[in-house]
């Protein structure tokens, strides 16, 4: 499924079988997840992407000599720049990314650089897995940079918040959830998942919080988010893209709360999540999309109308 123009239906065509360059790796690609990024690219909110382009960056594939490997939105850097030279590969000054600058796994075949490819858990079939491989992911450095809350808010309960949920549980923290007004199925979701507390986004909660990740693309999320914590509270903005944050009163931070984003992953976050998730373990609700289909998961995305992943299959 092809993106050839930025606000256009992707399109099903007939590709070559793509061949691998030194250092790469061929995969029949199994699963691929739908993720609001994706939904990002293909409406022009994140600017010049490779055109035509295959979407997808939560690839599960077969290589050819048959190692199941999970390719992620990660997809190469330069090892050089400060950032990597630091630790901080995500910040990369030339980084690539999958399904973005790199043909990703809306597609039957797809080639990537071995040395960003993740192994899969045992455990995991390959749709289950597809949305660990950024919605994990992500949830996961979110999860980190919130500090070590006791009392951890999420905004948004889709991919990203359905998993993270099931790590921090596990991780004993107190969970609250915040939805779109009048999204009662998004709540009972959250309640499942392990929340004590759910109501909509623009409520408070019925203590303050420690910390709060922001999943929806909504800045107006951010203001609110600050409203519900404590002292020394933390907002971490998990998405690539958001609309613009309204100005607030300047009492709103004070008390040392704090504002900050996520940008990407590293490779290390893939090796320590993917190690943890099957000690939660973290099970991934998802919604199954035939590849053709693919303009209807966006559409359902786009809508709000998945409940935990989408996955097109292969």
């Amino acid at each position: 499924m092809v993106l050839s123009a930025q606000r256009e239906p992707l399109e099903l065509r007939d590709l070559p079988v793509p061949d691998p360059e030194p250092g790469q790796v061929r995969l029949r690609v199994r699963a691929c997840g739908v993720c609001r990024t994706d939904l990002h690219v293909a409406d022009g909110d994140l600017p010049h992407p490779k055109l035509p382009l295959v979407l997808g960056h939560q690839i599960v594939g077969e290589t050819d000599d048959g190692r199941r490997l999970g390719v992620p939105w990660l997809g190469w850097t330069d090892g050089t720049c400060r950032y990597c030279a630091s630790g901080r590969e995500n910040l990369c000054d030339r980084a690539r990314f999958t399904g973005y600058d790199l043909d990703g796994g809306f597609a039957e075949y797809a080639v990537a650089d071995e040395r960003y490819c993740l192994p899969i858990p045992d455990g995991y079939d390959d749709l289950q897995a597809a949305p660990l491989l950024c919605a994990g992911l992500i949830g996961y450095r979110s999860l980190r940079l919130a500090g070590d809350p006791e009392r951890l808010g999420l905004y948004g309960f889709g991919a990203s918040a359905h998993i993270v949920a099931q790590v921090a549980r596990h991780q004993g923290r107190r969970l609250f959830g915040f939805v779109r007004r009048g999204d009662h199925a998004a709540r009972a979701f959250a309640l499942e998942l392990g929340c004590e507390w759910a109501g909509w986004s623009d409520e408070q909660p019925p203590e303050e919080l420690d910390a709060a990740i922001v999943f929806a693309p909504v800045g107006a999320l951010v203001p609110a988010a600050l409203a519900a914590l404590g002292r020394g509270g933390r907002v971490v903005c998990a998405g690539i893209h958001m609309s613009d944050i309204p100005s607030f009163a300047y009492e709103l931070l004070w008390e040392e709360r704090s504002v900050s984003s996520v940008a990407n992953l590293t490779r290390q976050d893939g090796a320590e999540f993917l190690a943890i998730a099957p000690q939660v373990p973290v099970r991934t609700e998802i919604e199954v999309f035939a590849l053709e289909d693919a303009n209807d998961a966006l559409d359902r995305l786009r809508r709000g109308d998945v409940r935990g992943a989408a996955v097109v299959r292969l």
